[in-house]
């Protein structure tokens, strides 16, 4: 009988979107408990080995860690197995580099990069709101963090951006038709577009109607819902597919110009 939490994770039970090659080893970094959950982030080794191709080993990805050279979100993070997840700035002073986890249309994790101006702020979606029983106003995220005194107009779906030096919320963007968002889970994970309609389902999940920029329309769970911006203006760079999935015979033709 299994006592105590998992230690590991096999190759063939990790997530699909880390894109790891069935045949390379038996086990896969089991990302350590942190602000995002094991299926929706991406552990720091997976970033430095497989994507930006820094190590070519996992002892070596943990060498370039433990010499502090790896930032998430502006803190400095020793663990090579620590979870960076969606909205995260990743950043590497050493090499100049600074990216932002978002998503591709095909739900893949897309290492963004940023300039000096985006990487002092994240996007932050608001999960709860409360009052704690000292009586401060207080929100919780998607990302694990907890903000005291946010502005009284915030409510639960609402995104908050935050700087990431003082923590604390500078503007918000409520949830609201028309408002730009990016589809967070799901099988139109990555997707981007406006919202259309909201369908109230009390007691099961509301389901959102959102339309892309060029006129498809998709309904999703609220709670897939993640608002980047309003009027066609979201208040960060897009990967360049700017979440237009194509069908599966446009991306062959495109495949076939290229």
């Amino acid at each position: 009988m299994a006592r105590g939490p998992k230690k590991h994770l096999k190759r063939i039970n990790a997530p699909k979107h880390w894109m790891l090659g069935k045949m390379d080893g038996a086990f896969a970094p089991r990302p350590s408990t942190g602000p995002h959950k094991l299926r929706e982030c991406l552990p720091l080794v997976l970033i430095l080995r497989n994507r930006l191709k820094y190590a070519i080993t996992g002892q070596e990805a943990k060498m370039i860690c433990m010499s502090k050279h790896v930032q998430v979100d502006g803190k400095v993070r020793s663990d090579p197995t620590f979870p960076a997840g969606f909205m995260d700035v990743v950043s590497m002073p050493a090499s100049g580099d600074q990216f932002r986890l978002l998503y591709d249309t095909k739900g893949r994790f897309v290492l963004h990069r940023i300039s000096d101006e985006e990487k002092k702020f994240k996007l932050c979606r608001v999960n709860d709101v409360y009052i704690t029983s000292k009586k401060v106003p207080v929100v919780t995220t998607h990302d694990g963090k907890t903000i005291r005194y946010p502005d009284p107009l915030i409510k639960v779906n609402d995104v908050a951006k935050v700087d990431l030096e003082t923590g604390k919320i500078v503007d918000f963007i409520k949830f609201e038709l028309g408002a730009t968002c990016m589809i967070t889970k799901g099988r139109n994970r990555g997707r981007i577009g406006t919202v259309q309609h909201v369908e109230r389902h009390p007691g099961s999940f509301d389901i959102v109607t959102v339309k892309d920029a060029v006129n498809n329309s998709f309904a999703t769970r609220l709670a897939n819902i993640f608002v980047i911006g309003k009027d066609n203006q979201p208040l960060v760079s897009l990967p360049k597919q700017k979440g237009i999935k194509l069908s599966i015979i446009d991306e062959r033709n495109k495949k076939l110009r290229a």
